[in-house]
């Protein structure tokens, strides 16, 4: 047992607007100690996800919002250091939702074993995790790409964009991304293999008509705003939107001006709104599909890691301002020997 405190990051208040530090509060308290049925759990990596925006607003949407006081949702990778669980022993290395906390005691609803042999652990937070399933689902389920078909990804080097572009590649289409800054395109161009990718800040609508002369074919959505407006110009007839998130107008605090909706019904385009949570039963063959591949470097990711916990608020907001590079992790403590 750790002869330590707990360290957790709860909700001070809900936001309004952009989150700011005052938001959160970093709490110590004693390790919780497992009951029947019961593992205590220390986290390893902390996953920051742009949907903890909404749960941390106050307002209910397709789940539960955290409250004040409550730890903050997220989801983990962390090593179990006492078990009174029958599918769970000490030392193993598991994927689950503690949360912002370095130790924290569950009843394994929810809870994997990681095969540390397989892939790097973090992987399970990101490539190999909800990210990389809501990529998988969203373009191949949703999105359903054609051979020699355009797809457009908005948030290209991101955690959810960087595996659908290279998703679209492997199944014979034309991939074109959309970041913030040329450093990210050349990233989404260079190493993972996108055909083309616009800088968003400048001079979209022509940048993106010259990278997709043929038209959009299917366009996954991640960012909202006028990158909407510009696909919806060049969406081709029997186009399809799976709408993933809209980043730009999470800190919103008034309606955000919408795009212009008429090309949907002249051009039959499909727009499909979708949380990954409902495709749960996809999880197995993702991952039999995508482990091999990231294991032998066929499908590439990248990782910003920050350390320490109590760094996790102000990751968080550099991640809906768009600073960070790649899946963004909390390194809360060390990978076991």
């Amino acid at each position: 047992m750790p002869d330590a405190t707990n360290l957790t990051i709860v909700l001070k208040s809900h936001p309004v607007g952009a989150p700011r530090p005052a938001d959160f509060a970093l709490v110590r308290d004693p390790i919780p100690k497992p009951g029947a049925g019961e593992v205590l759990c220390r986290t390893i990596y902390l996953s920051l996800d742009p949907y903890m925006r909404g749960r941390i607003s106050g307002v209910r949407s397709y789940a539960a919002p955290v409250e004040i006081g409550q730890v903050i949702v997220g989801g983990t990778v962390s090593e179990v250091v006492e078990s009174n669980h029958p599918r769970f022993q000490r030392g193993d290395v598991v994927v689950g939702y503690d949360g912002w906390q370095a130790y924290a005691v569950s009843n394994g609803a929810g809870m994997r074993t990681l095969d540390r042999a397989a892939a790097p652990i973090s992987t399970a937070l990101g490539v190999l995790g909800m990210p990389g399933l809501t990529a998988y689902v969203g373009l191949l389920d949703i999105g359903r790409p054609q051979r020699g078909e355009t797809v457009v990804v908005s948030a290209a080097s991101g955690a959810v964009g960087s595996i659908v572009g290279q998703l679209a590649k492997a199944e014979g289409c034309r991939a074109v991304g959309t970041a913030g800054t040329d450093e990210k395109c050349r990233y989404v161009v260079d190493e993972l293999g996108f055909d083309a990718c616009v800088n968003y800040r400048q001079g979209l609508p022509a940048s993106l008509a010259a990278a997709c002369p043929n038209g959009i074919d299917v366009y996954f959505e991640n960012v909202g705003g006028p990158v909407l407006d510009a696909v919806l110009a060049l969406a081709n007839q029997g186009a399809r939107i799976p709408l993933c998130g809209l980043i730009s107008e999470y800190n919103a605090t008034s309606p955000v001006p919408g795009p212009n909706w008429r090309p949907l019904l002249a051009k039959r385009i499909r727009v499909q709104g979708f949380i990954v949570s409902d495709h749960l039963d996809r999880a197995p063959a993702f991952l039999e599909d995508l482990t091999p591949r990231v294991r032998d470097g066929r499908l590439k990711y990248r990782e910003d890691v920050v350390d320490g916990l109590e760094n996790a608020p102000a990751a968080f907001i550099g991640l809906l301002q768009g600073k960070n590079f790649g899946k963004l992790i909390v390194r809360v403590g060390p990978e076991p020997a």
